[in-house]
């Protein structure tokens, strides 16, 4: 996919702000001095079973990208994909579940389109409006700066073992992995109003070190990350003990390969690290002066978040964990 993608022409206009030359969150046009147009779109196959449930997730994951940009959601548009066997009441119930993740956030729905597939896919296509000077992008983050996580990792971890039967959607794992998912990054994005964050990105299918990744390369400078202070969900760090780890943790780690140092012994603890995550939360990278103030804002989340790491000087390798 890499290789098909790298052989298509680069779009290139002084109007294009953000393009996708960093793999930022969304792409960004100026409209005028004041006004700039964000947009992206994701959408996926289900990775719980309730439809409702799945509609939320993937509706938080689309308007996550948005947030990560500094900006509120306005208009979405559904993307669907539906197979003829299944009742049109399981779409019915996928669709309100976006819905309501969206009137939630503020955005307005005003239509979509859909496709017969062989596998249910949903998600949405979203715009923003937003300040051109106040846009955050995932390759400006300077040495000295704190690194903040605002959800827990392990979602992926905790699907794989609610897949393999360890434990049911009635137990507080999958409840707590739940609420991670369909927790809008509103949250973290309305923290960080009006103080000096450098970059920002969220947390997804990459996994904590691929996005770690893309913020050091696009930065020039090397991440540092505290092992020991990445908020997880409850027995994700068991089942990763466990192997019970999604097939996108080994190609997460092949993907970042000798870019990275990792100076820790617990195997299960780097999977945590690379665990594929879905609507995930965010992770910022601002002042040391700036980050009590902060994580005081977000005592509020509905979610465990962390300091988890700082900003260093370029160095040897782009990522060290410790």
């Amino acid at each position: 996919m890499a290789q098909v993608l790298g052989a298509l022409p680069v779009a290139k206009d002084e109007r294009l702000l953000v393009g996708v030359e960093n793999s930022d969150d969304a792409a960004v046009y100026k409209i005028n001095e004041n006004q700039a147009l964000i947009q992206t779109l994701d959408f996926f196959t289900p990775i719980v079973d309730d439809p409702y449930t799945f509609g939320m997730i993937a509706a938080a994951n689309s308007l996550s990208d948005i947030y990560a940009m500094g900006a509120d959601p306005l208009l979405a548009m559904n993307i669907v994909c539906f197979p003829n066997c299944l009742s049109p009441a399981v779409l019915e119930q996928i669709l309100k579940g976006g819905a309501d993740k969206c009137q939630e956030s503020g955005t307005l729905i005003v239509g979509g389109h859909t496709v017969q597939d062989d596998e249910p896919k949903y998600g949405l296509s979203v715009s923003a409006i937003i300040d051109p000077d106040k846009v955050l992008k995932n390759c400006s983050a300077k040495p000295g700066d704190l690194l903040i996580l605002t959800k827990p990792l392990g979602v992926g971890i905790i699907n794989t073992a609610l897949k393999g039967g360890l434990i049911t959607e009635k137990d507080e794992e999958y409840k707590i992995a739940v609420r991670s998912m369909t927790t809008l990054n509103r949250f973290g994005k309305d923290a960080m109003e009006d103080l000096d964050v450098n970059a920002c990105t969220d947390i997804t299918g990459f996994g904590l070190v691929g996005h770690c990744l893309e913020m050091a390369e696009g930065s020039e400078v090397s991440i540092e990350i505290d092992s020991k202070s990445i908020p997880m969900i409850k027995r994700a760090l068991e089942f990763a003990g466990m192997g019970l780890v999604p097939a996108g943790s080994y190609d997460n780690r092949k993907f970042v390969g000798d870019k990275v140092s990792i100076n820790i012994e617990d195997q299960a603890m780097i999977d945590i690290l690379f665990d594929p995550q879905t609507s995930g939360g965010l992770l910022i990278s601002i002042p040391e002066g700036e980050s009590q103030e902060l994580m005081s804002r977000l005592r509020d989340n509905p979610v465990d978040f962390s300091v988890i790491g700082r900003v260093l000087d370029k160095r040897d390798k782009y990522i060290f964990i410790e």
